[in-house]
């Protein structure tokens, strides 16, 4: 890999096939090239770690270490291996590695619960020799707050709870289902039905809180009731499935929402078995963390799962330069996507 004194606009230009004046448009954000053109830009010249010097002086701004810092190893603690905790893993180690450092993901036993059995697996692991903790969504929060005591410096890649004490960064959940909400009412619908748990996490509650203030917004008299709705745990498929058919049944909804990842499938599987078709019949939007191989097409809001990884590490480097400085709580924000899943009525 050449060193970065070493990479110049030119070479990427050269590697690309790219005029100079392409890069430099790609890599300062300016128009005049396709999103796939720009992205492949960026991500050539990050993996050349070439920046540009509004790119230095941004991390001088924000008192981010360069590359040239000591190399330091982290940890990153997750409660499983979802598709999103893949998603936060390598946005968190790409731009540690960018900057010189080590990630070591880990996956928290499913079976601790009490804060010594949490400080043995910690010690068990060497926890006490890495330079930081990043811990990931959905971790318990009983265990998640054993977590945020320890010591050291730590960011968590989630919503905080209301007094805690850390650094953290996440994609946006309340303003996707704004975004979303605000793109069904544009299209004329007014009864949309809610499929998706509402505890026992934080950013579940959080859907469901955002969903009832865009219906307030609207216009609601009331709030919305639950049980009119898809809230219950969906670990009884067929129960649950059950009761999304019964509902889509009614008539009474136009559009379905699904806010929790992975439900949007089988909404669609719903509507199909009642021989409504998706989006003639009845309208679909999910909240998917990336395109969905089967539904290619799903109207969404783009949720910045990898870039909240990326974020996550730049806050660490910060915390651990300038230990003094407030806690931050970043929510990084995206557009709608149209998709073709929504109707207009």
């Amino acid at each position: 890999m050449p060193s970065k004194k070493a990479v110049t606009l030119q070479t990427i230009a050269d590697e690309l096939n790219l005029t100079i004046h392409t890069v430099s448009k790609a890599l300062r954000g300016l128009p005049g090239m396709s999103e796939t053109t720009r992205r492949t830009v960026v991500e050539r010249a990050r993996e050349l770690g070439y920046r540009t010097k509004e790119q230095e002086a941004g991390m001088t701004a924000e008192r981010i270490p360069s590359v040239r810092a000591r190399p330091r190893r982290f940890a990153m603690l997750l409660s499983g291996d979802l598709p999103f905790h893949r998603q936060q893993t390598v946005g968190v180690q790409t731009r540690l590695a960018e900057l010189g450092h080590t990630l070591y993901p880990l996956v928290v036993p499913s079976g601790l619960s009490e804060p010594s059995e949490l400080e043995s697996w910690l010690e068990k692991i060497g926890a006490e020799f890495t330079d930081g903790l990043f811990l990931s969504a959905v971790l318990p929060e009983r265990l998640e707050a054993a977590l945020l005591r320890i010591p050291m410096p730590k960011v968590l890649i989630n919503y905080p709870s209301d007094l805690a004490e850390v650094d953290s960064v996440v994609w946006d959940v309340e303003y996707a289902v704004h975004r979303s909400m605000e793109a069904l009412y544009a299209n004329g619908h007014r009864n949309v039905l809610y499929v998706g748990e509402i505890e026992p996490f934080r950013g579940f509650r959080l859907r469901w809180r955002a969903f009832a203030i865009a219906l307030k917004r609207a216009g609601a008299e009331r709030a919305p009731d639950p049980d009119e709705h898809v809230t219950s745990d969906s670990g009884d498929r067929v129960e649950w499935m059950e009761k999304l058919r019964s509902r889509l049944s009614s008539g009474r909804y136009t559009a379905v929402f699904c806010a929790i990842p992975g439900t949007a499938e089988w909404a669609y599987a719903a509507a199909a078995s009642l021989g409504l078709d998706v989006p003639e019949s009845v309208s679909l939007v999910g909240m998917e963390h990336e395109e969905h191989p089967y539904l290619p097409d799903l109207a969404r809001p783009a949720l910045f799962v990898k870039e909240a990884g990326e974020r996550a590490a730049e806050l660490m480097l910060r915390r651990i330069a300038n230990p003094t400085l407030p806690y931050e709580h970043v929510r990084l924000k995206g557009p709608f996507l149209e998709g073709r899943t929504l109707r207009r009525l």
